[in-house]
């Protein structure tokens, strides 16, 4: 691995702050749209988050995989999910909702997209990505850090957790029976996550007819006294 002296080093963690700042500025706007949607609209697309920053050693082994210059205006410019983000949602349409909502922000830009949920891995993991830039605002002036989002549903989150569980600290060629193991129960979360939405959209449409039948009700109601103060 890369050795670095003792100015790249105070250099890196003042790099790794900024990631560290973005990381909170971007959690505060999910959880400002998951508070407003619990509220206001009784239901939240958003179930969770969670976030991760890659540590030194982790930039280090990046740097040498990607064969970057060991300067932080390489590491900025060229890896750019040293700050993630995952927003975990209940539903697949959810993921498309969230992501807009979030992308329409003035003080962000969509960098890159990588839709897995459309065009899944080879293994089977499903989730939609996206690379944004976001400022933060220092003693020293204003930057623009990249940050990456990783939106999914409980059922992809459920399946990526466990099978990185499963490969973790493994090295060696993984037997194709697991590989046809891992990429079946991708796709049986997959037919969960569509069957799970399907029940959704029909307790949705029944939510609405009883809105419709009580407004009716209502409506009827306020004829029927308002005829009888007429008479």
């Amino acid at each position: 691995m890369a050795k670095i002296h003792n100015d790249m080093r105070k250099e890196m963690a003042q790099l790794i702050l900024c990631y560290k700042f973005a990381i909170e500025e971007m959690t505060t706007k999910i959880n400002i749209l998951q508070e407003e949607f619990r509220l206001v609209h009784e239901y939240s697309p958003i179930e969770h988050v969670g976030s991760r920053l890659k540590s030194p050693k982790s930039i280090l082994k990046k740097i040498e995989k990607k064969q970057i210059e060991l300067t932080t205006e390489a590491i900025e410019q060229n890896i750019h999910d040293i700050a993630g983000i995952r927003i975990v949602c209940a539903f697949e349409e959810d993921i498309y909702r969230v992501a807009e909502m979030l992308c329409k922000q003035n003080d962000i830009t969509l960098v890159a997209t990588k839709d897995y949920i459309k065009k899944p891995k080879g293994n089977g993991y499903r989730s939609l990505h996206l690379i944004i830039k976001l400022p933060i605002f220092l003693s020293t002036g204003m930057r623009e850090i990249f940050v990456e989002l990783q939106i999914r549903t409980i059922a992809m989150d459920f399946w990526a957790s466990l099978e990185h569980k499963i490969y973790y600290k493994y090295n060696k060629d993984v037997p194709q029976h697991i590989k046809d193991g891992l990429a079946d129960a991708a796709n049986q979360a997959h037919a969960l996550d569509e069957k799970m939405a399907h029940l959704n959209r029909e307790i949705n449409i029944l939510k609405k007819q009883d809105t419709d039948e009580d407004d009716s009700i209502e409506n009827y109601i306020r004829n029927f006294i308002g005829s009888r103060t007429q008479q």
